[in-house]
Protein backbone atom coordinates (compact mmCIF):
# COMPACT_ATOMS: atom_id res chain seq x y z
CA UNK A 1 0.00 0.00 0.00
CA UNK A 2 2.93 2.28 0.94
CA UNK A 3 4.23 1.86 -3.02
CA UNK A 4 1.06 2.55 -4.76
CA UNK A 5 0.89 5.68 -2.68
CA UNK A 6 4.28 6.91 -3.18
CA UNK A 7 4.12 5.90 -7.19
CA UNK A 8 1.15 8.45 -7.35
CA UNK A 9 2.69 11.24 -6.21
CA UNK A 10 5.25 10.98 -8.70
CA UNK A 11 3.05 11.31 -11.79
CA UNK A 12 3.57 14.62 -13.75
CA UNK A 13 0.63 16.85 -14.23
CA UNK A 14 0.60 20.04 -16.01
CA UNK A 15 0.28 23.22 -14.11
CA UNK A 16 -0.08 26.63 -14.54
CA UNK A 17 1.72 28.99 -12.70
CA UNK A 18 0.83 32.78 -12.00
CA UNK A 19 3.65 33.83 -10.19
CA UNK A 20 7.11 35.00 -11.41
CA UNK A 21 9.56 33.03 -12.80
CA UNK A 22 12.27 33.66 -10.09
CA UNK A 23 10.01 35.10 -7.83
CA UNK A 24 10.57 38.55 -8.42
CA UNK A 25 14.24 38.46 -9.30
CA UNK A 26 15.57 39.97 -12.10
CA UNK A 27 18.39 41.10 -14.29
CA UNK A 28 18.75 44.49 -13.49
CA UNK A 29 21.83 45.20 -15.99
CA UNK A 30 19.38 44.66 -19.02
CA UNK A 31 17.41 47.85 -17.57
CA UNK A 32 20.01 50.72 -17.89
CA UNK A 33 18.59 53.35 -14.87
CA UNK A 34 18.31 57.03 -16.47
CA UNK A 35 19.67 60.35 -14.90
CA UNK A 36 16.43 61.10 -13.00
CA UNK A 37 17.34 58.04 -10.33
CA UNK A 38 19.96 57.28 -8.11
CA UNK A 39 21.53 59.57 -6.15
CA UNK A 40 24.59 62.35 -6.66
CA UNK A 41 27.05 59.46 -5.90
CA UNK A 42 25.59 57.09 -8.28
CA UNK A 43 25.43 60.22 -10.80
CA UNK A 44 28.83 60.86 -10.18
CA UNK A 45 29.63 57.18 -10.88
CA UNK A 46 28.29 57.48 -14.32
CA UNK A 47 29.89 60.67 -15.21
CA UNK A 48 33.33 58.55 -14.17
CA UNK A 49 35.95 55.69 -16.01
CA UNK A 50 33.25 53.34 -15.50
CA UNK A 51 32.58 52.22 -19.46
CA UNK A 52 29.84 50.18 -18.03
CA UNK A 53 27.93 53.11 -16.39
CA UNK A 54 26.98 55.11 -19.08
CA UNK A 55 25.00 58.94 -18.42
CA UNK A 56 22.06 58.81 -20.27
CA UNK A 57 21.52 62.37 -21.74
CA UNK A 58 17.65 62.32 -22.51
CA UNK A 59 18.49 64.95 -25.40
CA UNK A 60 19.78 67.32 -23.56
CA UNK A 61 22.43 68.29 -25.99
CA UNK A 62 26.31 69.70 -24.93
CA UNK A 63 27.61 72.83 -24.35
CA UNK A 64 30.97 72.02 -26.00
CA UNK A 65 32.96 69.10 -27.49
CA UNK A 66 35.84 66.43 -26.53
CA UNK A 67 38.84 67.25 -27.61
CA UNK A 68 41.86 65.32 -27.15
CA UNK A 69 40.63 63.72 -24.15
CA UNK A 70 39.28 67.40 -22.34
CA UNK A 71 35.93 68.81 -22.70
CA UNK A 72 36.32 72.50 -24.33
CA UNK A 73 33.36 74.32 -22.92
CA UNK A 74 31.53 77.09 -25.82
CA UNK A 75 30.10 79.56 -24.57
CA UNK A 76 28.04 80.40 -27.68
CA UNK A 77 26.37 76.70 -27.03
CA UNK A 78 24.96 77.70 -23.84
CA UNK A 79 21.29 78.48 -23.96
CA UNK A 80 20.81 82.18 -22.84
CA UNK A 81 17.24 83.19 -21.35
CA UNK A 82 16.17 86.38 -23.00
CA UNK A 83 13.27 87.52 -20.07
CA UNK A 84 12.55 91.26 -19.84
CA UNK A 85 12.54 93.26 -16.96
CA UNK A 86 9.11 93.61 -14.98
CA UNK A 87 9.91 95.40 -11.96
CA UNK A 88 6.85 97.91 -12.71
CA UNK A 89 4.81 96.20 -14.75
CA UNK A 90 1.31 95.45 -12.77
CA UNK A 91 0.19 92.13 -14.62
CA UNK A 92 -0.02 89.32 -12.01
CA UNK A 93 2.18 86.02 -12.81
CA UNK A 94 -0.59 84.31 -13.81
CA UNK A 95 -4.14 83.91 -15.01
CA UNK A 96 -7.09 82.45 -12.56
CA UNK A 97 -9.23 80.31 -13.99
CA UNK A 98 -11.89 82.24 -13.12
CA UNK A 99 -11.00 85.00 -15.22
CA UNK A 100 -14.00 86.05 -18.11
CA UNK A 101 -13.12 84.90 -21.19
CA UNK A 102 -12.05 87.63 -23.65
CA UNK A 103 -14.53 87.24 -26.81
CA UNK A 104 -12.46 89.50 -29.25
CA UNK A 105 -12.92 89.76 -32.98
CA UNK A 106 -9.96 89.86 -35.59
CA UNK A 107 -8.12 92.55 -36.11
CA UNK A 108 -8.98 93.67 -39.82
CA UNK A 109 -6.60 95.51 -42.17
CA UNK A 110 -8.76 98.71 -41.69
CA UNK A 111 -8.70 98.64 -38.20
CA UNK A 112 -4.98 98.96 -38.04
CA UNK A 113 -4.95 101.60 -40.82
CA UNK A 114 -6.92 103.62 -38.50
CA UNK A 115 -4.86 102.76 -35.60
CA UNK A 116 -1.54 103.91 -37.05
CA UNK A 117 -2.58 105.96 -39.96
CA UNK A 118 -6.05 107.75 -39.75
CA UNK A 119 -4.98 110.30 -37.01
CA UNK A 120 -1.73 111.60 -38.50
CA UNK A 121 -4.37 111.99 -41.75
CA UNK A 122 -6.73 113.87 -39.90
CA UNK A 123 -4.37 116.16 -38.33
CA UNK A 124 -2.36 117.09 -41.69
CA UNK A 125 -5.62 117.54 -43.30
CA UNK A 126 -7.39 120.31 -40.68
CA UNK A 127 -3.75 122.10 -40.39
CA UNK A 128 -2.95 122.30 -44.06
CA UNK A 129 0.06 120.00 -44.31
CA UNK A 130 -1.09 118.09 -47.65
CA UNK A 131 -0.54 119.22 -51.03
CA UNK A 132 -2.82 119.26 -54.04
CA UNK A 133 -2.43 115.13 -54.28
CA UNK A 134 -3.21 114.58 -50.80
CA UNK A 135 0.72 113.54 -49.69
CA UNK A 136 2.04 114.93 -46.90
CA UNK A 137 4.32 117.73 -47.16
CA UNK A 138 5.70 116.48 -43.61
CA UNK A 139 6.01 112.53 -44.07
CA UNK A 140 6.68 110.48 -41.26
CA UNK A 141 9.43 107.49 -40.96
CA UNK A 142 6.69 105.37 -41.85
CA UNK A 143 5.51 106.64 -44.55
CA UNK A 144 8.48 106.97 -46.42
CA UNK A 145 9.60 103.40 -46.11
CA UNK A 146 10.03 100.99 -49.21
CA UNK A 147 7.61 98.23 -49.29
CA UNK A 148 11.10 96.09 -48.71
CA UNK A 149 11.73 97.68 -45.80
CA UNK A 150 8.25 97.59 -44.57
CA UNK A 151 8.67 94.16 -45.00
CA UNK A 152 12.09 93.38 -43.09
CA UNK A 153 10.92 95.92 -39.66
CA UNK A 154 7.57 93.60 -39.72
CA UNK A 155 9.93 90.79 -39.33
CA UNK A 156 12.38 92.50 -37.21
CA UNK A 157 12.65 90.78 -33.66
CA UNK A 158 9.44 91.47 -31.26
CA UNK A 159 6.76 91.36 -34.01
CA UNK A 160 3.78 89.25 -34.93
CA UNK A 161 4.60 87.87 -37.87
CA UNK A 162 6.36 84.88 -38.30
Amino acid sequence: MSKTSSLINFISKRTISLSAPLEGKRNFRKFPIPNKRGSRLHKKQQAGPNPELEVDRRGVRDTGYMLNGRFVKVPEMIPELIVPDLTNCELKPYVSYKAADVIQSEFTAQQLFDAVYSKKIVTDYKEGKLDQEGNPLEPSKEENLQPDEAVAAARRTGSDLL
